[in-house]
């Protein structure tokens, strides 16, 4: 995740600062929202492009991971579309990562995560982007 930029949305303030120090260790930045509501804010705040993709828990206070995703993907801005969404959850259901998909996300992560592998996957839907971008 070297020069990635990351917003995360996360409740959990215990949650959010072990999963930043580990992505900071893997070389990204992080912002971390405490809601869905404020990861919408953060995301129209910068500018287009600004976050290479979005670690968003579903189950949060104000707006839901889920919701927060659909509020992006229907945003007026062409990286709203594109932007990669991915969904951590402590539900690890079939039935969860099919709601997840279906609110606009690209992937559904059961909590605790592996970063490895999240690193491993994110990091297939990265260059497969930078090839269609590059390519």
């Amino acid at each position: 995740f070297r020069g990635c930029r990351i917003l995360m949305a996360e409740d959990n303030e215990i949650n959010a600062m072990i999963a930043v120090e580990i992505l900071e260790e893997m070389g990204a930045e992080v912002d971390v929202a405490g809601n869905g509501q404020i990861a919408v804010e953060m995301f129209t705040s910068h500018p287009v492009n600004y976050y290479d993709f979005i670690l968003m828990d579903v189950q949060m206070p104000v707006m839901d991971g889920r919701d927060a995703a659909r509020a992006i993907r229907k945003l007026n801005r062409p990286d709203a579309s594109e932007i990669l969404i991915f969904a951590l959850s402590a539900d690890a259901f079939v039935e969860d990562e099919r709601k997840s998909l279906e609110s606009g996300m690209n992937g559904h992560y059961a909590k605790p995560v592996d970063f490895v592998a999240l690193q491993k996957n994110v990091g297939a839907f990265l260059q497969e982007r930078k090839g269609v971008v590059n390519g």
